[in-house]
């Protein structure tokens, strides 16, 4: 079975999948064969053992063992809350290693996303003042990283099989902390039907800077501010009222 999306294209045979990239630019293929190679000895049945890998091939591919499991999406009840939550402190609880920092690292996610939005033209209403708030937003400091950060979030990334979730694709995941991972998944527009604050309270004893997590979410709410800017890729996607929506929620943040 053959299946292509926007960005690779996958290949199942029994319980093997083959992943080929359509593009490599950023290092996709060796990052994801980096930290999957990494994750499979250190948190087993978490994510897709890897089997197999073409780096050096033009499209370059990996293969790895297909995991059960629907895509989690919506409004998760508390089962499936818990057992997002159990994946994430069983990721986080690998040693980081040498990993390379994950991609959109926290300092270079300030500089893109002020970028992106000092580029675009600023939209009208509330949008508008977002837009401002946005710009204005101070730099996330520096810490040293300590997690295994999985990089892209979305919730489809997880996969529920009724018992566990498990989780699924690495090309963007590196070395990161809990604060700046935690804000990436629920400031992500398929986390919407998610208490962003109930789920981050789950995590209190990991002693995390209430401050740096406040910070990174408004960063993030800015980055899908910024997608949903009218012509943006996340406007297409998205039904009207969304980007008001965003900035709502960003000026709720940031306040």
């Amino acid at each position: 079975m053959s299946i292509l999306n926007s960005t690779h294209r996958f290949a199942v045979t029994g319980d093997v999948l083959v992943k080929r990239y359509a593009s490599w630019d950023r290092g996709e293929h060796l990052r994801e064969w980096t930290v999957l190679s990494a994750l499979a000895v250190a948190a087993p049945d978490l994510v897709p053992c890897p089997v197999e890998s073409g780096v050096d091939a033009v499209p370059p591919w990996l293969s790895m063992r297909v995991l059960p499991g629907e895509p989690l999406s919506g409004r998760l009840d508390g089962v499936r809350l818990d057992a997002l939550e159990v994946a994430l402190r069983r990721l986080w609880s690998v040693p980081v290693g040498s990993l390379p920092l994950r991609r959109f690292d926290p300092a270079y996610c300030c500089d893109e996303v002020r970028r992106r939005l000092a580029g675009s033209a600023r939209p009208g209403g509330v949008a508008g003042d977002a837009f401002d708030v946005a710009l204005g937003v101070p730099p996330l400091p520096v810490v040293s990283p300590s997690v295994v950060g999985h990089g892209d979030p979305n919730l489809a990334n997880y996969l529920w099989d009724g018992v566990r979730v498990r989780v699924v694709d690495f090309e963007d995941a590196g070395a990161s902390d809990v604060a700046y991972e935690l804000a990436t998944l629920v400031e992500h527009l398929s986390a919407r039907e998610v208490d962003a604050d109930l789920f981050c309270a789950r995590f209190a004893d990991l002693g995390l800077d209430a401050g740096r997590l406040r910070l990174a979410r408004v960063w993030w709410a800015a980055f899908w501010l910024h997608l949903l800017l009218p012509g943006g890729p996340a406007a297409r996607r998205n039904p009207p009222g969304t980007l008001e929506a965003q900035a709502l929620r960003l000026l709720a943040l940031a306040g």
